[in-house]
């Protein structure tokens, strides 16, 4: 099977791209991984699972990428400011045009007689190296016409094959030192240019990790304000993705959802319609991940700031978990509302 042969197929599968790199070491990940460790060592433990990133599967030989955009896709009304759009249009439930891709590409490379290897490596870097893209200040490849609103996908094979050549330079031109809109709009001050950034101070992470030491302290949740499920804000403020996310496809089954992520419908959900419905399809937080969804919905409703939500907020001051009762309180403090006890 030849190069032009794995393009050509995944172009019929409707990947916008697709670039061939052989298997070896990410090292410069590895450099900007002791450097984001260097800058913020309270973050260390969150970089920790990624150093294993950095070698391909020892038996791999070549890397193929490809680049879906999901930009085609239409936002459900009033979700566009609460959810993250890489979250609303994940190309890996698999029930998606995505998925099915997925599977058809290699189903089409095992055919042709490789072996298709479990493989993680940083998708960006393998992106860049293959010249389908080139890095933001945000730590978004960018790519012509979709901007940074894409998937990547990487397969590790056992066969060597042609080879594209990498870019002089992985840094997006526009990219200049002028420019600094996305750091400025980061609401956590998490982004901290020259490709690093803070993950403990991500809003995206935040919203949507329930694991150790998820809960966040006062003055993070004000600055997070009405975001519910993960963070668009440096996406949305880069000059490049202007006028990028303009789709109305429709995602399958994700209007099934809108009203599930209402944030009053997210307070008032059982752990059984949680783990049954929402969390296989949303599944980032955890099938323990409840209380955390109704933690940023509270928020919501704190930060909208209107008076019909104030017996609501007031209620969960006396919650039996903790950690709703922790934002409650902090909700009645914000808008001086009397707290009981």
């Amino acid at each position: 099977m030849l190069a032009k042969d794995i393009k050509q197929k995944a172009a019929q599968l409707d990947y916008n791209s697709c670039g061939i790199i052989p298997a070896t070491p990410f090292y410069e990940y590895l450099e900007y991984l002791d450097k984001r460790v260097e800058d913020f060592p309270a973050s260390k433990d969150h970089y920790a699972r990624f150093y294993s990133l950095i070698h391909p599967p020892e038996d791999a030989e070549s890397l193929i990428v490809c680049i879906r955009s999901y930009n085609r896709y239409r936002i459900p009304h009033g979700l566009d400011k609460w959810v993250g759009k890489n979250y609303l249009f994940d190309g890996r439930v698999p029930y998606s045009e995505e998925a099915r891709a997925k599977t058809e590409f290699e189903a089409y490379l095992e055919t042709g007689g490789m072996c298709v290897l479990e493989c993680q490596v940083p998708a960006r870097w393998a992106a860049a190296r293959a010249g389908l893209g080139k890095f933001g200040r945000n730590n978004f490849i960018y790519v012509p016409q979709h901007g940074s609103y894409h998937y990547i996908y990487v397969w590790a094979v056992d066969k060597t094959l042609d080879y594209d050549e990498m870019p002089e330079s992985v840094l997006l031109p526009q990219c200049s030192d002028h420019c600094e809109k996305c750091i400025k709009a980061c609401p956590t001050q998490a982004m901290a240019g020259g490709l690093s950034m803070d993950m403990g101070r991500c809003a995206a992470r935040i919203t949507s990790y329930a694991g150790p030491g998820a809960k966040p302290d006062e003055a993070t949740m004000e600055q997070m304000g009405e975001l519910l499920y993960g963070c668009d804000i440096c996406q949305d403020a880069c000059p490049v993705n202007q006028e990028k996310f303009t789709g109305d496809a429709a995602f399958p089954l994700l209007d099934r959802f809108a009203d599930l992520l209402q944030p009053e419908s997210l307070l008032a959900m059982d752990e059984e319609t949680y783990r049954a419905v929402l969390s296989p399809r949303f599944w980032y937080a955890g099938k323990d991940g409840l209380w955390l969804w109704k933690c940023n919905a509270l928020r919501i409703l704190i930060h909208s700031g209107d008076e019909k939500y104030h017996d609501l907020i007031r209620q969960y001051c006396s919650h039996e978990d903790k950690r709703l009762q922790a934002v409650a309180r902090w909700g009645c403090r914000k808008l001086g509302i009397e707290s009981p006890g």
